[in-house]
């Protein structure tokens, strides 16, 4: 198991500068719970940061029946792991592929690392950790728009929603 701490600087939360809209749903990011050992990874294009509970926060979403899932149920910790654009083919891998099937990162060439008690990747561009505050399901009732709901959840299952208190944010040494 390789120590992530040599890859990446930790950082002060407040300065983090980026655009969530694009670093979150144009660049995708790698959501990821265990050990390097036993974890699993997928990519994630919905999500999103700000402030919850008096705490930095990050939410996400992961549909019902991904492999990812049983992982973020049975650990308290989970990683988002955010890559420069030419790592988009082994992202566009990690979100096609189940963790049950196959081992991704061997797949795609991606090193899981130790951080902070989870797992990330070594070539990663910057790391957000993060601990379990919340979860729930999606709920049919709650949509406002019938449209949106049919549009997403039609033919598909319904997300969980993870809320995560952002405990450490990283990012990769030059």
């Amino acid at each position: 198991m390789t120590d992530g701490k040599m890859f990446f600087k930790k950082m002060n939360l407040s300065d983090l500068q980026c655009n969530p809209f694009d670093m979150i749903g144009k660049t995708w990011y790698l959501l990821t719970s265990g050990t390097p050992e036993d974890y699993n990874t997928m990519t994630a294009s919905w999500g999103a940061m700000g402030e919850m509970w008096g705490a930095p926060s990050f939410h996400c979403v992961v549909r019902t029946n991904r492999y990812t899932l049983n992982y973020l149920d049975q650990n308290e910790l989970f990683s988002a792991t955010f890559f420069d654009p030419g790592y988009k083919p082994a992202l566009q891998f990690c979100g096609t592929h189940s963790g049950k099937d196959c081992d991704k990162a061997q797949r795609t060439g991606l090193q899981p690392v130790l951080l902070e008690g989870t797992t990330s990747f070594a070539q990663a561009r910057r790391v957000l950790i993060c601990r379990k505050r919340y979860t729930a399901m999606l709920q049919p009732e709650g949509f406002l728009e019938p449209e949106t709901y049919e549009k997403w959840y039609g033919k598909d299952p319904m997300h969980r929603e993870f809320v995560g208190e952002v405990l450490a944010y990283y990012e990769r040494m030059h």
